[in-house]
């Protein structure tokens, strides 16, 4: 009888491993990061849309960013409640804001970068790991703004440097976007540069038959490539889930 059940017994446990690789993976952040709608027809993206694109079948990414969101914002929303609710042990969740933190006309959005928006970046690490889950802090990716002179300007303020800050201070995996996305830019270059960027000659597209000049949001090749830069900063940080990267 015992000889039997050897089959069964050993098939369940593969099925349990199985199940228990599988991992789900939480964004939060804002519209650099978010899902665009109708994405046959819209040429914007947010990197974490693409990000998919970089993991196999045992990743479940989870985008909860959304356009205009600030860590405050985020939180006063109930829209991190509603991560914690579904987040279970060994699951990550990317964390970027800062965009929308810094507008100083906006009460509902803004957060002083040495008060308020380290508190909510420490809260949604002590949160997370709470929950069993995995953060990974990543500094908001670069705009897209050169001076006359052809340099290209921060336009973030401390904003990166308090991401990093909190990252040591918790021993929080840290993905230093702003730099890896600002490196590209300069790669790539001032006009080429564009590409990478929403940028839309009129007639160009039916979705901005007007043409649109977006330096700060991300076309399909610009979040592709940005979403490369996160997942290459996973590697560097040698991260478990780089385990289910696609070869």
């Amino acid at each position: 009888m015992m000889k039997s059940l050897r089959p069964v017994v050993l098939v369940l446990l593969i099925f349990s491993c199985n199940v228990n690789d599988d991992v789900n993976v939480f964004l939060i952040g804002d519209s650099t990061m978010s899902d665009k709608p109708n994405p046959d027809r819209n040429p914007e993206r947010g990197w974490g849309q693409m990000l998919p694109l970089f993991f196999n079948e045992n990743v479940v990414v989870k985008n909860f960013a959304v356009n205009g969101r600030s860590t405050k914002s985020f939180i006063d929303e109930g829209r991190w409640g509603k991560v914690l609710s579904e987040m279970k042990k060994g699951d990550y969740v990317f964390i970027q804001f800062g965009h929308n933190d810094q507008k100083f006309n906006d009460s509902l959005r803004f957060t002083n970068p040495l008060t308020a928006y380290r508190n909510n970046l420490t809260r949604f690490v002590t949160e997370a790991r709470e929950k069993g889950g995995i953060p990974v802090l990543f500094s908001p990716i670069v705009r897209r703004k050169f001076n006359e002179s052809g340099v290209l300007i921060d336009t973030h303020g401390i904003y990166p440097l308090i991401v990093k800050q909190v990252a040591v201070d918790l021993n929080v995996p840290f993905v230093d976007l702003q730099l890896k996305s600002e490196n590209l830019v300069l790669t790539v270059g001032q006009e080429k540069s564009k590409e990478l960027y929403l940028w839309v000659e009129p007639g160009e597209n039916s979705y901005y038959p007007e043409g649109k000049q977006d330096n700060t949001h991300l076309s399909v090749i610009g979040a592709t490539e940005v979403a490369r830069l996160a997942v290459d900063g996973l590697k560097e940080g040698r991260l478990g889930i780089t385990k289910f990267l696609k070869n």
